[in-house]
């Protein structure tokens, strides 16, 4: 008997490991190998078989999706097309989110007539609510918009598996760049410079 309770826990152990293993091998660049598309297409055969042609076939248009405003009013990505987008994810839990809010801040002061800035927090109901996330933008002195993610529409479209990440989009909807990851203030600058020239 003792035997085999020696040989069922080396046998959970193996499957835990190869579970484990297999789970944290995977890296960023995995997930970002670049931007995801309206159609999320990812690979090199989706890329050879095109979706069915979007309203302006030359355009790769970003995932569209549903997020809150402050005021408890329903707002997506589309709502802004025509006008380029900054759109950040980030939470109040999360040290380089933390440490980049001010030149996001900065940025969307600066450029407020030129570009739109979506701050879209993973809202999750418990390390994040609307109302405490409400209170440390107040608290901070933020003036950049906040939008909550509580369903995580946001996230699920462009998987986010780490934050902060920001998106660069155009003003025809196309991510043309963006960054896993704590940005720079020179890189914000870089970014929203090659979305407004």
């Amino acid at each position: 008997m003792k035997n085999l309770s020696l040989k069922l826990i080396a046998l959970g152990m193996t499957i835990l490991f190869c579970l484990l293993s297999t789970a944290c091998s995977s890296t960023e660049e995995e997930h970002f190998s670049r931007p995801p598309t309206q159609s999320g297409a990812q690979d090199t055969a989706e890329m050879n078989n095109p979706p069915a042609p979007t309203p302006d076939e030359n355009v790769n248009y970003t995932p569209d999706f549903s997020v809150l405003n402050k005021d408890g009013n329903t707002v997506k990505l589309s709502d802004f097309r025509g006008k380029p987008v900054v759109l950040n994810f980030w939470a109040t839990w999360c040290p380089p989110c933390k440490q980049e809010l001010p030149d996001f801040n900065q940025a969307a002061e600066t450029y407020k007539d030129e570009v739109v800035f979506l701050m879209v927090n993973l809202t999750d109901g418990q390390r994040d609510t609307v109302a405490s996330v409400k209170a440390f933008v107040a608290d901070n002195g933020y003036t950049f918009p906040v939008y909550f993610d509580t369903a995580y529409s946001a996230a699920n479209a462009y998987m986010v598996s780490s934050i902060p990440t920001t998106y660069f989009i155009n003003a025809k909807g196309e991510a043309v760049n963006y960054k896993v990851g704590m940005m720079t203030a020179a890189e914000l600058e870089s970014g929203i410079k090659g979305l407004v020239g």
